[in-house]
């Protein structure tokens, strides 16, 4: 039986020749063709040959007791391994492999340009996060972190550098699988931290549009994109089954937090929730996820989801957390702490202005510092209005999803997924910024498009 990574590669050539074959008739491409740069291996299909190496592993050993063994997360062209032999939608799905699975989304997408000059936006298919783990992993490679992705930027530039230059990368676009501030070390920090690298500090690569799980507010080059959740429907019927689920679930407990439970040294909104949650066992649930025990077991948190009407998102090591898309998934209306939690992250997925349509804020100060009680004003939202913002929520799910490769054509002609809306906003901000250049330079930095209307 070939090997999960054989597959995986095998798809990728497939998908891309598929992907440019001619059609007739009126051109529906126009504005949309990517050309997607040709790079060596070692920058891509050869780092997922680490799955089975010794030294740097998908699978972090210190987590190896709760993680899918490090081959597995190539299964299934990298959905992971399903969460059970009859499932069609869940999958033990890795996060670190969101690159790859990206880069095979965008072939095949179509509007595929062979010719750069007939491009409208420029896609690299670089591993960043996978390229990322000796840096993380290998002590000994600490100090050298901040040559993280310099090979890759000597090859764009010398190789046809044509194209970099015809519009000084501000046509070119890629993905990394984190937060923006795992890859935005300064090059010249001393002493260097550990886990981070430098790549979004790099110059040649300063005019790229980032997509990152998380990005910082002010660098006008990141945008943020949806955590990958464990579903990845491949069919409408799939799609619409689960969201009846969420939607019929009885929701006997009034708010949930799925994270981890250590009490932390000083005082915080975590510390606060787990508090909280330990005086009102009659209104709060607490899934346990320390140690990476819910990262490839869906089924840990996702029941508890459906049977809650609200689901804590409190910031963490950074402000954002996959479990808020879990949770929309769910039909679990999210409670956010603050901006930075979400709604100053994915305009493009969930329009900023509709926040209070579908979810709960409470500054985090006032729980923290100034008594406020989560449980209480929870309670007191009406349940006509919790029911309206549940419905909102199970409408805003489809943007969030990413739906399994090779999806009906029925799925993709009535849903726009997390992949369709960022390729459309990259295209939306590249457009803007060439434009830019022939006349109107601050409008670079200008962020409109991140509200448009659904």
């Amino acid at each position: 039986m070939a090997n999960p990574l054989s597959l995986f590669l095998l798809f990728l050539l497939n998908v891309a020749a598929a992907a440019r074959a001619g059609t007739d008739g009126p051109d529906p491409c126009a504005g949309r063709r990517i050309h997607i740069r040709r790079v060596p291996p070692r920058f891509n299909a050869d780092l997922l040959r680490h799955c089975g190496a010794d030294a740097f592993p998908l699978s972090d050993a210190s987590a190896a007791a709760t993680s899918a063994p490090p081959c597995e997360s190539l299964a299934n062209h990298g959905l992971g391994p399903r969460t059970h032999p009859r499932s069609r939608s869940w999958y033990r799905t890795d996060a670190r492999l969101l690159e790859p699975f990206f880069h095979r989304r965008v072939l095949e997408r179509g509007c595929i340009a062979d010719d750069p000059a007939h491009a409208d936006a420029v896609f690299v298919p670089y591993y960043a996060a996978l390229d990322a783990l000796p840096y993380v992993l290998d002590p000994e490679l600490l100090d050298a972190s901040a040559q993280h992705g310099v090979e890759l930027a000597e090859f764009l530039a010398r190789d046809q550098p044509w194209i970099l230059a015809r519009r000084r990368g501000h046509d070119h676009f890629l993905v990394v699988s984190g937060s923006a501030w795992d890859y935005a070390q300064p090059p010249d920090a001393e002493p260097r931290m550990w886990g981070t690298t430098s790549l979004l500090r790099l110059p040649e690569l300063a005019n790229f549009t980032f997509l990152t799980l998380e990005s910082r507010i002010w660098p006008w080059q990141e945008h943020a994109i949806p955590h990958l959740t464990s579903f990845h429907p491949a069919s409408l019927p799939h799609l619409r089954a689960w969201l009846a689920r969420a939607r019929r679930s009885g929701r006997g407990t009034l708010m949930l937090f799925a994270g981890g439970v250590s009490r932390p040294s000083r005082p915080n909104i975590r510390g606060s929730i787990l508090a909280e949650c330990a005086n009102r066992t009659d209104a709060c649930a607490v899934v346990d996820c320390s140690g990476g025990k819910c990262s490839h077991d869906p089924g840990r948190y996702m029941r508890a989801m459906l049977k809650a009407k609200f689901c804590l998102e409190p910031p963490g090591d950074t402000p954002t957390r996959r479990s808020t898309f879990d949770a929309i998934l769910a039909g679990c209306v999210p409670v956010f702490f603050e901006d930075l939690a979400a709604r100053s992250q994915y305009g493009w997925h969930l329009p900023p202005a509709q926040y209070d349509e579908f979810s709960v804020h409470i500054p985090k100060e006032t729980v923290v510092f100034g008594g406020v009680s989560i449980a209480e004003t929870l309670e007191a939202v009406p349940e006509g209005e919790v029911r309206r913002m549940r419905k909102r929520v199970l409408e805003m799910a489809p943007r969030v999803v990413y739906r399994r490769h090779g999806s009906t054509d029925e799925l993709k002609g009535v849903v726009k997924d997390a992949v369709d809306l960022a390729v459309d906003g990259v295209l939306r901000r590249i457009r803007r910024r060439t434009r830019a250049q022939e006349g109107l330079p601050d409008r670079i930095y200008a962020m409109e498009d991140d509200s448009i209307e659904m």
